[in-house]
């Protein structure tokens, strides 16, 4: 079950309880360079990113945005860090939401005019707090009263983004989302489950700076996977040291693989072993490959589940309720089978354009 929230529109996204989960990404392109920011974002709506974010740091950023806006086929978000004047900027642009962070603007002034300007503009706002830019007394006192360090951090993310958004409230904003991230899973998920309990904010889910897309792909998968599968979370981003494109591609996996979304093509595939006779591990990144290309082409894929075994034993017999499937044989042959049904055993290079044929069919 869901975690209810209050609901309303980022763009032409739904956020919130009652629509679908969606995925965000991040631009690290200069912002200010309207033609490589914009080649960018729709690479990544291609490859099924919802929203994404770009940073504005600069009146040249804020200048760009108008323009990227009316072009972009997914809403754009500007990342706000240091500046509120940005912030200001921005939402003038057209922008569908801001990000702010409360450890870095915390001007109450200064927040009652982004609320204004948001307010009227209809812009939503994410309150999006680091733990990294937290100020040392918010975590300090905490230990000091006995916490320990991480339960510290948990609940000074969440008495930072409380507080920026009573301060939202009070001027009128109520299309807030948030977010409390940490590189520290026990910390992300402490604060997120903490914030969770006691509002109804739509939450934007991550863990911040998790590293390359070996690590960073498994942390965030055990991090995110943990609270969606408790019902929290509504916005996904998986902040990786790599192409946006495999935050994505990460964020959707995460995703499938929780539920969360029947639109992907689930692929298994076993482990080696001494029974296999063939190059498995080639031929399952040839498959999925494979599949990339296809849907980047355009094309819809009707197979929702696709195997790739290693010998006839995990073939036709483990993965008979895949909807179709490829398995090694003896003296190097394919065997292609369709809901545990063996259609036939072809060469190696036969077997593949066939199962490639019927793939794309």
């Amino acid at each position: 079950m869901r975690r209810f929230t209050r609901n309303f529109f980022l763009g032409k996204v739904g956020i919130g309880s009652e629509h679908p989960i969606s995925v965000q990404s991040m631009c690290n392109t200069k912002t200010a360079d309207t033609a490589s920011t914009l080649k960018q974002i729709c690479t990544l709506a291609e490859h099924g990113c919802d929203i994404i974010r770009v940073s504005a740091d600069s009146p040249e950023d804020c200048q760009a945005l108008g323009g990227i806006c009316r072009r972009s086929p997914i809403p754009v978000i500007a990342d706000i860090q240091f500046s509120g004047e940005s912030a200001l900027g921005a939402i003038r642009s057209g922008v569908a939401g801001i990000r702010v962070n409360p450890g870095i603007i915390s001007d109450p002034d200064l927040i009652g005019s982004i609320a204004a300007a948001a307010k009227a503009a209809g812009t939503v706002i994410r309150v999006g707090a680091n733990a990294g830019s937290l100020k040392p007394h918010e975590v300090n006192s905490r230990i000091q009263m006995g916490m320990e360090k991480d339960d510290a951090l948990a609940d000074a993310l969440c008495g930072a983004v409380l507080k920026q958004c009573a301060e939202l409230e009070k001027h009128g904003v109520t299309n807030i989302k948030a977010a409390l991230k940490s590189s520290n899973i026990q910390v992300t998920l402490q604060a997120y489950r903490k914030f969770a309990a006691i509002t109804d904010y739509p939450l934007h889910l991550g863990l911040t700076e998790a590293g390359t897309p070996r690590t960073g792909e498994i942390k965030s998968a055990v991090c995110i996977g943990t609270l969606l599968n408790a019902g929290i979370g509504d916005t996904v981003r998986v902040s990786l040291t790599a192409d946006p494109v495999q935050e994505v591609d990460a964020a959707l996996k995460i995703l499938e693989a929780c539920g969360m979304r029947h639109n992907q093509v689930e692929i298994i595939s076993c482990p080696t072993c001494g029974r296999t006779e063939i190059d498995l591990i080639g031929l399952a990144e040839k498959v999925e490959n494979m599949v990339k290309q296809i849907q980047r082409a355009g094309q819809n894929i009707c197979w929702r589940k696709i195997a790739v075994m290693g010998c006839p034993v995990n073939g036709p017999g483990e993965a008979r309720d895949a909807d179709i499937g490829i398995a090694g044989s003896r003296n190097g042959q394919l065997i292609i089978f369709r809901k545990g049904e063996v259609i036939g055993a072809y060469s190696e290079t036969e077997g593949f354009e066939r199962f490639s044929r019927m793939i794309s069919e």
